[in-house]
């Protein structure tokens, strides 16, 4: 009988079927090994505590040797930021020097940005479970947090790399169901590029997001986790892949699940961002160039199969 082939639907971004099928088949032994050895890959059971004690380490340094620290951190991980902010308590780390940047925020058709008012935004979370949390004796001046707004989003890469000394000291984050490194989407006219080295030189902007940005979305707590669609906005300011570039050091985080199940939109894609190429078609995997440690859950390091008796 003749066997069923077929091409990936249109909108999908990355569509070599030979890399699709070497990385949808590779053994949990094969995902740590990498040819960069600055590119870092560990398989963990899971990654909260190490992300936690990362950024708290990073604080309690910056005070005691007196330095500014610069993170550019994702949002929203309520459960996350408030345990960074129990510990910076816990141990009085005053964060004067720290300076933190959120990642990136929603947009409205036009490109307005989501004011800290929009309940489902990242800064309204960012403020209430990390920044708000933290002692105020302790906290961090708040002319030393940054989200973007309409006001700063011509000059949000400037101010990164003005206050960091050329870029920030880490970044942390996970691939999008496209592929994305904060909203930095493929198939976007604002990011639309097929060279890797002018790629990585765009900043932040006002980004339209890909389908799969909006679908993924619809499955979160802030928007009902019910594929309401129509919730989500249809657009987004984003850092672009210069401020990942500019970064000393980047923490990527692999371990999304829907709702605790087995089922996860990230772990194919997961695969492509680890040892697919260096494309904008995959924009996570720009990481691949530079220092990073990529931590990747058993869940996602689960081989990828025909499961028959599995529904949704």
């Amino acid at each position: 009988m003749k066997e069923f082939t077929f091409s990936p639907a249109p909108w999908v971004p990355f569509q070599d079927k030979e890399v699709l099928e070497r990385v949808r088949n590779m053994k949990r032994e094969e995902l740590e090994k990498h040819s960069n050895p600055d590119f870092k890959i560990k398989i963990v059971p899971n990654y909260g505590g190490i992300v936690i004690t990362d950024m708290v380490m990073r604080m309690k340094k910056s005070d005691d040797l007196d330095e500014t620290l610069v993170m550019i951190i994702p949002n929203p991980d309520p459960a996350g930021y408030m345990q960074v902010a129990e510990l910076v308590n816990h141990y009085k780390i005053n964060c004067r020097n720290v300076h933190i940047f959120s990642m990136d925020e929603w947009a409205d058709e036009d490109g307005n940005i989501a004011p800290p008012t929009y309940k489902s935004g990242f800064t309204y979370s960012f403020l209430k479970y990390l920044v708000n949390q933290i002692d105020e004796s302790l906290r961090m001046p708040m002319e030393n947090v940054h989200y973007p707004t309409d006001e700063n989003a011509a000059d949000y890469t400037k101010m990164i790399e003005d206050i960091g000394n050329g870029g920030a000291d880490v970044s942390y984050g996970g691939p999008g169901w496209s592929g994305h490194v904060a909203f930095v989407d493929p198939l976007t006219p604002e990011f639309e590029t097929d060279s890797v080295e002018e790629f990585i030189e765009m900043g932040s902007r006002i980004v339209t997001l890909n389908p799969l940005t909006i679908i993924q979305n619809s499955l979160h707590g802030v928007f009902g986790q019910s594929g309401d669609l129509a919730n989500v906005p249809p657009k987004a300011f984003t850092v672009g892949p210069r401020d990942i570039k500019n970064t000393r050091e980047r923490i990527l985080r692999l371990g999304i699940t829907t709702g605790g199940t087995f089922s996860s939109w990230q772990r194919m894609v997961g695969r492509l961002v680890l040892h697919g190429p260096v494309t904008p078609l995959v924009p996570s995997s720009i990481m691949q160039l530079w220092p990073t440690r990529a931590y990747v859950t058993e869940a996602l390091a689960a081989p990828i199969q025909v499961n028959e008796l599995a529904g949704y």
